[in-house]
């Protein structure tokens, strides 16, 4: 009688807990492509407006995934009891992305069966991720570690560098893009390359500003107390 109620707690979904970090690990490696891929097109202006967003928006998507994914490999290496919920908020961020990008495509270019069929795909397996992670699913006896008062140093070391970079991601990106919009409402002249110097210049000033506020912000995130909650 005891081995048949503590067979669940050995092997719980017969280790179908772990395809959420198989997929985070393959979701992760598609950004990494998709960055290298289209790297080049940075700082192209030679790119029509649907495209430029496309894009920025693309390499932007990638640089908060794998920064966001890598955040998560921690937390399920150590087993941390955070994983699941944390994941879950971390794939129902990729949903809506996946989502309001393919009704971007819809809408600014030609339909794509394919593409579109990839998506679906994604989307269906980042559900299954979801439910294999649900409360009760036998997932919390695998990452079971308690949460610690206040983490260790390198923690927050790590998180500041994440906040740095992933801030001065976005910092640039959207200091690029205001930069390019102030140039072209304000008829700026583009002559031996005036436009695309000021728009540079705003992205690095958002650089700038969002390494620092990344920076200070996940330090104190990863560093917050909060009130203990039984389990």
């Amino acid at each position: 009688m005891a081995s048949i109620d503590q067979q669940p707690v050995g092997r719980p979904d017969g280790g179908l807990s772990f395809i959420p970090v198989a997929w985070l690990v393959i979701v992760m490696g598609l950004s990494a492509y998709g960055l290298i891929a289209n790297w080049r097109l940075i700082g192209d202006f030679s790119l029509p407006e649907n495209a430029f967003f496309l894009v920025y928006g693309g390499l932007t998507g990638g640089v908060i995934t794998i920064l966001w994914g890598l955040y998560l490999l921690g937390l399920a290496f150590n087993r941390s009891a955070r994983f699941p919920r944390h994941y879950t908020i971390w794939q129902v961020a990729i949903i809506v992305w996946l989502v309001v990008r393919q009704a971007y495509v819809f809408y600014s270019f030609a339909f794509s069966a394919e593409a579109l069929g990839f998506t679906v795909a994604e989307i269906a397996i980042g559900l299954l991720c979801i439910y294999l992670l649900r409360n009760g699913a036998g997932a919390d006896t695998i990452y079971a570690n308690p949460e610690t008062e206040r983490p260790p140093v390198f923690v927050s070391i790590l998180a500041a560098l994440l906040g740095i970079i992933l801030g001065g991601a976005i910092g640039a990106c959207a200091g690029f893009f205001a930069g390019s919009l102030i140039a072209d409402l304000t008829h700026m002249s583009c002559f031996e390359g005036a436009c695309g110097f000021f728009a540079a210049f705003v992205g690095l000033g958002g650089l700038i500003v969002g390494a620092i506020a990344g920076g200070i912000f996940a330090v104190w995130r990863v560093n917050r107390r909060g009130p203990a909650r039984a389990r």
